[in-house]
């Protein structure tokens, strides 16, 4: 794949002295990441400066975008204590449920540590323990047309009912002057770990609590729940296309990005590359908070987030706990914020002139993500993977029109009250 100019140029301006010192032996290295596209391109430009000044060889697996499949298989070869793999790229709810397989980084991250947002740096500490440095946060927000919000006479939406009227005002006048395609809302409406975090919002902004709340409690089978889960199914067919129901985030900035869609639910890397030079939509769009549900009174941006961990199993320890710390440095989380418009976790860089001048809307971001809603993987701990996937299903089945709100819910409820047992493990 052909490197853009602009990542080489600003690779080149790398301040290299901060990296590590050249080790007395090269390692070579092998890193599993997610992410695709200008993303992975980013992160080959970042590991060839890292060669160049240590010495050592990373190779980069590429894993399938769905971070379900990718935890599936980190599984595996954890449980496999594979050697091939030192450095993984983790979400931020997987700390407790991998934390065993993985090297402690307190000591070695120590210099560091401070200049992160201390939230993130708990969300990846497990019984006292530092088990993944911070790469970039997230937390989503609603894209939206400002040039057709213009010229329809609307404004941003600040509930979800009044998304889903302006969304139909507007996608109805736009088809009936000829734009048969477009949509008023998309999302991700898969049956994934993505859904949990859509789902969540509605939720929690409606009032409905968190799934399952930070003492443990199950609390997702209450009436309000039920009605924001009813008002998302509301959406499918009408300002939602059916095929919103196989929707990841991939699929969502697709349409987007071609302009058939007046809003959007995505997070913050979907921003730079809908104003790249291909984009239908660039200049033509902006950001702001998640709206606020019938019977909430306050929006909901679930925490979203990755991470770089080092497996117990790798045989170069000290070399791959070196390019994390280069990976997390203020350096490249810069670099990412200005080409990708990743939200840094490092305090001192939503000050920073550059990221203020080239990507305003990062400052911007900051307050959602500070009061950003977890998902409940504290809670859970090793059960987080089973109680997302009983979510999930039971949202998706509401969405299909498999079973009521209210009914799915209950069936919910009574999982979790067997997963959980005696207590949360």
């Amino acid at each position: 794949m052909k490197r853009s100019t602009a990542i080489i140029a600003l690779s080149a301006g790398i301040a290299l002295g901060s990296l590590m010192t050249t080790t007395a032996f090269a390692a070579e290295l092998a890193i599993v990441a997610g992410a695709t596209g200008k993303s992975i391109e980013m992160l080959r430009t970042q590991l060839d400066a890292f060669e160049a000044k240590s010495g050592h060889k990373v190779s980069i697996v590429t894993m399938p975008s769905s971070t379900t499949d990718q935890f599936g298989q980190y599984k595996l070869w954890l449980a496999a204590e594979n050697a091939d793999i030192d450095i993984y790229r983790t979400d931020v709810i997987w700390a407790p449920q991998l934390a065993k397989h993985l090297v402690d980084l307190t000591q070695a991250t120590k210099d560091v540590v401070g200049d992160h947002f201390d939230a993130i740096i708990e969300s990846q500490t497990v019984n006292g323990k530092l088990v993944a440095l911070p790469l970039f946060t997230d937390a989503p927000a609603l894209y939206y047309r400002k040039d057709l919000l213009e010229k329809h006479g609307a404004k941003v939406p600040a509930s979800w009912a009044e998304l889903a009227s302006t969304a139909k005002l507007i996608q109805d006048k736009e088809r009936s002057a000829g734009n048969s395609g477009i949509h008023g809302f998309v999302f991700q409406g898969n049956a994934y770990e993505g859904l949990t975090c859509d789902a969540l919002e509605w939720v929690k902004s409606n009032g409905g609590g968190q799934i399952v709340e930070p003492d443990g409690t199950i609390s997702i089978n209450n009436p309000r729940a039920a009605e924001a889960l009813t008002m998302a199914a509301s959406w499918i067919g009408t300002i939602s296309p059916k095929g919103v129901l196989a929707y990841q985030e991939e699929d969502a900035r697709g349409v987007w990005q071609t302009g058939n869609a007046v809003f959007m639910r995505n997070w913050p890397y979907a921003y730079a590359l809908g104003n790249s030079a291909d984009s239908a939509v660039k200049g033509k769009f902006d950001v702001a908070t998640l709206p606020v549900g019938k019977s909430g009174d306050s929006s909901a941006a679930t925490l979203g987030g990755w991470n770089l961990a080092v497996s117990k199993y790798s045989k170069h320890q000290e070399a791959a706990i070196e390019l994390v710390k280069y990976l997390g440095s203020t350096e490249v989380q810069k670099q990412n914020a200005l080409l990708l418009s990743n939200l840094p976790t490092i305090k001192s860089l939503y000050d920073d002139a550059d990221i203020k001048s080239q990507q305003p809307v990062i400052p911007r971001w900051k307050s959602v993500f500070l009061n950003a809603v977890p998902r409940p993987s504290a809670p859970t701990k090793r059960s987080y993977n089973e109680v997302s996937k009983e979510f999930w299903t039971a949202v998706h089945n509401t969405l299909s029109g498999n079973g009521t709100a209210e009914k799915n819910l209950a069936k919910l409820e009574a999982r979790l009250i067997r997963l959980k047992g005696d207590g949360w493990k």
